[in-house]
């Protein structure tokens, strides 16, 4: 016999769900008609670039199913959000493994990159700029017409500046550019040190296994490495002087393209320690607005699933 649940959702009541996908992790919201937020939590993170080869759709098959069983044992949603990095406008199968396991239709599921998302949570459309430094970087700025456009977020191969994959990848970098000429010397180093005991030795071999084999969600997390060294070693104080400003390139992109606006910065690897943002905010030009802004993306979703 129908609930009073079951025909609120029948008759278009209910939560909204919001979906914000990274590298790292997968954070979702639920929010009731008016805004206000019922419930929320992570799971595993996820790529909608994982879509390309059956083991990493898989990986994000298995993530849905985590997620759709959290969410239900809140609330039915009635309508869905998700904002997923490297999506691409491809969704139709990623939609309907999402309207299947929550029980909704598949035109009630709508997906778009999880940058859109980021940066309706922090401004209006035409009101500024957005960098967002996760597992990887953007600069975004969505216009009076709610046209989106970029600077950067290219991906982690090409470049993606100041993101967590690429603090990362300088790291390991500079530490076996040093062994290459004093073999040994990371010894003295505390980031080497925070750096190996991250991935589990100090051979090339388990770096070359870390870098060139897992998830760029996971190789990201390395970051936290680097800058829990960064006090104490001036090689990881620069690497993160150097993503501060790479971050302010894609800002500076914008303002050149777009003009001056206030500019936000959000994103965990933003968050990793102060002199990002200090640095970014010291290359941009002495008359940018600039802000750290701890949106919570996911939030912003649910509620833009009920708009």
């Amino acid at each position: 016999m129908p609930t009073d649940r079951d025909n609120l959702r029948k008759a278009g009541f209910g939560p909204g769900l919001g979906i914000d996908a990274g590298g790292t992790q997968t954070r979702w919201a639920l929010a009731a008609p008016g805004g206000a937020i019922l419930a929320e939590g992570m799971v595993a993170g996820l790529s909608a670039l994982q879509m390309a080869t059956p083991h990493g759709r898989e990986a994000v098959r298995t993530t849905f199913e985590e997620l759709a069983a959290a969410v239900l044992q809140y609330a039915n949603p009635v309508r869905v959000q998700a904002g997923l990095t490297g999506f691409g406008g491809d969704g139709e199968l990623l939609q309907g493994w999402l309207a299947a396991l929550l029980g909704v239709a598949p035109s009630a599921v709508v997906l778009c990159n999880d940058i859109e998302i980021a940066y309706r949570a922090s401004f209006a459309p035409g009101e500024g700029y957005l960098v967002y430094a996760g597992t990887g970087s953007i600069g975004a700025f969505i216009d009076e017409q709610h046209v989106f456009h970029r600077a950067g977020g290219r991906g982690v191969v090409l470049d993606d500046g100041g993101g967590g994959f690429w603090i990362a990848r300088e790291a390991l970098r500079h530490i076996w550019r040093n062994e290459d000429e004093r073999p040994g010397c990371w010894q003295d180093s505390p980031m080497a040190h925070a750096v190996f005991e991250h991935i589990g030795g100090a051979d090339w071999a388990q770096s070359r296994q870390f870098i060139y084999h897992s998830e760029r969600g996971t190789v990201g997390k390395l970051a936290l490495a680097v800058a829990a060294s960064a006090d104490r070693d001036p090689a990881a104080h620069a690497i993160l002087v150097d993503a501060g400003r790479e971050l302010a390139r894609l800002a500076s992109a914008l303002i050149a393209r777009f003009g001056l606006r206030p500019v936000a910065l959000a994103g965990r690897a933003a968050e990793l320690h102060p002199v990002i943002a200090e640095t970014m905010r010291a290359a941009l030009p002495a008359a940018t607005a600039f802000s750290r802004t701890g949106m919570r993306a996911h939030h912003a979703a649910a509620r833009l699933a009920l708009a």
